[in-house]
């Protein structure tokens, strides 16, 4: 009997790592899915993370505890205010307060690290370079160095055992067509969390670049968004 093909998924919650998700399942991998508790100004994200692992049947979830918040450096991660009401395709002369320092670049080297022990062949990403806030590491030539290091780095690669691929199917999407995409693979969106700032009631607040991004990515769609934003 054939054994499945396993692929980890880094799981944030959010629509583009869901999407990522079900593409995975989609191809007919045994998921297993890493989430990062790192420090983040809120929970929210864990908690719809849990529930689309869930919604997914990932064979094994796990939330791995990284204390990020300790260097700070982010709005994210620290009390820098999380910039609000910037249109999702205002020109930003820097990368914006929201970047979390070689946030990508950590998760790619846990999912790499599990991804060996697994003997997974797959790691997936839903980094995207078209409607995103400008971050260094969601872009093509940050995932194509970063696969050459991971053909270096580990032992299953060098002694020819198995080369672990970096999937990104979202690199050159819309946000859009992310969704359509996602809805088309049965991907229940009211699980997902997209918000930097949400009120204490887990409500998103509806303008910051992150729910600005995903609000004019499901009205491009023609789908209604079912977040339940601070703004009705």
């Amino acid at each position: 009997m054939d054994r499945k093909r396993k692929a980890v998924v880094l799981l944030s919650g959010g629509i583009d790592s869901t999407t990522a998700t079900a593409i995975a399942r989609q191809e007919g991998f045994e998921l297993y899915a890493m989430t990062f508790n790192y420090g983040q100004r809120h929970v929210a994200e864990l908690e719809a993370a849990r529930r689309v692992a869930r919604a997914m049947e990932v064979r094994r979830h796990v939330v791995m505890k990284i204390e990020l918040d300790a260097i700070g450096g982010s709005a994210l991660t620290s009390d820098i205010e999380v910039p609000k009401d910037r249109r999702p395709d205002e020109e930003e002369p820097e990368i914006p307060v929201t970047y979390v320092p070689a946030r990508n670049t950590i998760f790619l080297s846990f999912g790499l690290a599990w991804a060996e022990v697994l003997q997974a062949s797959d790691i997936f990403i839903g980094v995207n370079a078209i409607d995103y806030s400008g971050y260094p590491d969601c872009r093509p030539e940050y995932l194509e160095a970063f696969q050459r290091m991971a053909d270096l780095a580990t032992k299953a690669s060098v002694e020819g055992a198995m080369r672990i691929r970096i999937r990104a199917p979202l690199i050159h999407m819309a946000k859009a067509e992310i969704i359509h995409t996602g809805v088309k693979l049965g991907v229940d969106y009211g699980l997902t969390h997209s918000c930097y700032d949400p009120a204490p009631d887990g409500r998103a607040c509806g303008r910051c670049d992150s729910c600005r991004l995903r609000k004019k990515g499901f009205a491009d769609a023609r789908i209604q968004d079912p977040t339940k934003y601070v703004d009705g």
